[in-house]
């Protein structure tokens, strides 16, 4: 081979071959010039064909309409909840928390942050959510000019329009536009309505401490606002808080020495909308929580406006079941001159069990005098009401009792008092006392529910399992956060509302098909309907569960704790009558929920301290409660403990008795019930007697046989207070508890022994 030959065979070797020679450096270098310069064309283009639009109707607040069934106007919202005002009646400081809280750099900025629309954008388009990081002029296109929806398209119009408002506005007319259309929650949109919601004045009197906190508001309304947030919402508002308040040391917008002194401005109660007073604020607020939650939207899209909503609330039912609080509860408290009256408070749900439409509501005194809805305030434990469901769990799992006997009316238990909870053999270290300390030796169950025996609801917990009775208790509609297998469980010690409980109870007079209790009929939006979720679900227990379960409750009318109330009642026209009461420990709530063939109703009576003081449960030191916190019904209206058989049994039976057909039967699947004579023999466990204090107390014999029929006792238990408080461990004399399994993490208070339950 030649010098020439070689020379040529040693630049072919040089040259790339295959894919090489596509991608050359020079190549790729090129190609991403040619890319940015495609993207800075396509940019030009898009910037000269978008135009700053007109105002986005959307962007003005429109009223909803709420309607009852029969089609009259209920309620207006949304006429009056913006009003524009302008930079200058906003304290300078103030502005500034809003700079501070969202968008530091707004003052030197050209309107748009490049970084956070390109995250943005990817988020959209890789579906992982909305985007962070725009600035107070995007979002002030986004709530005036724009839409909320989260599209790419948008997004680039978001972009290309902030440019152009940055340029065409001054910094004080967007802050100006952006503080005023943004909504800050509690129906509140712009600073002035948000100004007076959170803190009864107007935003020119505002302080930096409070702007901090309405600026805070903007990152999550909901989850923020003191008066409803959980104790996560409110650690986050203070959080955010603090974070704008930095913020603003960091610009010299503040000085530190006066950063330092500043206290977290604790918002004012919120107030009713206007034209919403008494119980149709009451139904508005149930009504919104329920469209919000049934069509997967923020608070911020509904209060938007727009929508025209249609009640299930029948007026004439609705009418006597405000009657039925009046006359029987609020006639007989004295708010004004005794303290503990002026701590009741009230609250009712009404269903129709065959559509699962809510035809009544009581919310409390008035939406203007008491903000929370005692109708859907889920914070009370709702006690023996619980009860049912144990027993439709033991029916639906073919429980037995530790001595291998089916559980069912005629079970025998035994009703000593104090007796410890015992599982596969072992103690669990649980041995609650039953009402007033009282011990009933051997007694049926359908005995047990009608006397309403927490010792041997307990021990029926714990022979069904604790899993399975909150499994049940979630398929027959109570809510899952509180439901913790805990042996203590079985007294009702979670929260629960009496919506949550109608719609249980709801299910049980429905053969098991589950109800769902439903305010709102229909929705439109804009004159076109929505379709809604269903009321009436699928069968989640069996029909012959839910038939016996029924059939015991009516025993608890003809013989137990609401037979005064109830069968006894003057009103009744010969209803049958299904229910059970409840007094939770410390007798801090009672209750009644009960229902006929065609009627269901859960009402509940709860401790709410009207002033801020002190609260003492028995024999326990006094501990300080806030206004609003739980404090102990004993003592309302002139008597002694309130308890489900008072108050909301009457409340109940004379709404009840008033609003259902006298014809109506039970079409009950069922061979147990009331009446059903004990088949087997009684548990050999030693019944322990009941202090002396509760012995002076009780009008019958303190420990019975089981009687020849439930129906017949042998006595009643007092429903009088009891004298002393007991202590958490048992009385019996059977030595230290194997382990702690059960002992409840009570949510509301220390006290969960079970002393008020009836």
């Amino acid at each position: 081979m030649g010098r020439a030959d070689a020379r040529n065979a040693r630049k072919r070797a040089a040259r790339p071959s295959g894919i090489r020679r596509l991608f050359t450096w020079k190549k790729l270098l090129g190609a991403f010039f040619g890319f940015v310069l495609l993207i800075m064309g396509a940019f030009v283009v898009l910037y000269m064909v978008i135009s700053v639009p007109e105002g986005n109707p959307d962007a003005e607040l429109q009223s909803n309409v709420y309607k009852y069934g029969n089609g009259d106007t209920m309620a207006r919202t949304g006429q009056v909840n913006r009003e524009i005002v302008d930079l200058s009646q906003v304290p300078k400081g103030v502005q500034h928390t809003f700079v501070a809280a969202e968008n530091k750099t707004f003052y030197e900025d050209k309107g748009v942050d490049l970084k956070g629309t390109a995250r943005g954008v990817l988020n959209t388009v890789t579906g992982k959510g909305k985007q962070g990081g725009s600035t107070i002029t995007q979002q002030y296109v986004k709530n005036y000019y724009l839409t909320q929806d989260q599209t790419v398209s948008r997004k680039l119009k978001e972009l290309v329009i902030s440019l152009k408002v940055d340029r065409k506005k001054s910094k004080d007319e967007i802050l100006a536009g952006y503080i005023n259309t943004s909504f800050y929650g509690r129906s509140s949109w712009g600073i002035q309505a948000a100004a007076q919601a959170y803190y009864n004045k107007d935003a020119s009197k505002l302080t930096v401490a409070e702007g901090a906190y309405l600026a805070a508001l903007l990152q999550a309304p909901n989850q923020y606002d003191w008066a409803i947030a959980s104790d996560t919402g409110k650690a986050l508002a203070k959080q955010r808080w603090n974070y704008v308040l930095d913020n603003m040391v960091d610009k010299h917008w503040l000085g530190a020495s006066e950063r330092q002194g500043m206290k977290f401005p604790v918002p004012k109660e919120p107030k009713a909308a206007a034209g919403l007073q008494g119980q149709e604020g009451y139904l508005y607020t149930a009504a919104r929580a329920e469209v919000i939650k049934d069509l997967n939207i923020t608070g911020e899209q509904f209060d938007a406006g727009g929508y025209t909503i249609t009640l299930n609330i029948d007026r004439k039912k609705q009418k006597q079941l405000e009657k039925s609080v009046k006359q029987q509860l609020t006639d007989n408290l004295h708010t004004k001159s005794d303290k503990t009256d002026a701590d009741v408070q009230a609250g009712a749900v009404s269903v129709d069990p065959k559509t699962g439409k809510v035809v009544a509501l009581y919310g409390g005194e008035g939406l203007t005098e008491h903000y929370v809805n005692n109708a859907t305030r889920p914070d009370y434990q709702p006690a023996s009401t619980f009860k049912p469901i144990i027993l439709a769990a033991a029916l639906e799992n073919s429980a037995k009792t530790q001595r291998d006997q089916s559980i069912k009316a005629s079970t025998i238990y035994d009703g000593t008092n104090r007796r410890p909870v015992v599982a596969d053999g072992e103690k669990v270290g649980f041995a609650p006392p039953n009402e007033d300390d009282r011990s009933y030796g051997p007694v049926t169950v359908q005995t047990a529910m009608n006397k309403s025996i927490n010792s041997v609801f307990a021990q029926m917990g714990a022979d069904v399992g604790m899993d399975q009775v909150m499994d049940t208790a979630k398929k027959l509609g109570m809510e899952d956060g509180d439901l913790k297998p805990y042996a203590a469980q079985t007294l009702g010690t979670m929260g629960a509302s009496p919506m949550e409980m109608a719609g249980v109870y709801a299910t049980l007079d429905n053969h098991g098909k589950q109800v769902t209790p439903k305010i709102v009929k229909s929705v439109y939006k804009q004159g076109e309907p929505i379709e809604l979720p269903k009321a009436i679900g699928e069968q989640v227990i069996s029909r012959g569960a839910a038939d016996s379960v029924t059939s015991v409750l009516t025993g608890v009318v003809d013989d137990g704790t609401a037979r005064e109330s109830v069968r006894n009642n003057a009103s009744r026209q010969g209803q049958k009558v299904a229910g059970k009461t409840g007094t939770s420990d410390c007798n801090r709530s009672a209750w009644f929920t009960g229902y006929t063939p065609d009627l269901v109703t859960s009402v509940g009576l709860f401790g709410e301290a009207a002033k801020a003081g002190t609260t003492q449960c028995g024999t326990d030191k006094p501990v300080k409660v806030g206004k609003g916190g739980h404090v102990s019904l004993s003592g309302a209206g002139g008597g002694g403990r309130v308890n489900g058989g008072g108050f909301p049994a009457q409340i109940w039976a004379q709404y009840t008795f008033n609003s259902t057909s006298s014809s109506a039967k039970f079409d009950l699947d069922t061979d147990m019930g009331a009446g059903v004579e004990p088949t087997t023999t009684a548990p050999a466990t030693p019944t322990t007697p009941p202090p002396s204090s509760s012995s002076s107390s009780s009008s019958g014999t303190p420990t019975t046989p089981p009687p020849s029929s439930p129906t017949s006792p042998t006595g009643t238990p007092t429903t009088g207070p009891p004298t002393g408080e007991p202590t958490d461990t048992p009385t019996t004399p059977t030595g230290p508890p194997t382990s702690s399994e059960g002992l409840p993490d009570n949510p509301f208070d220390g006290s969960n022994d079970g002393r008020g339950d009836d």
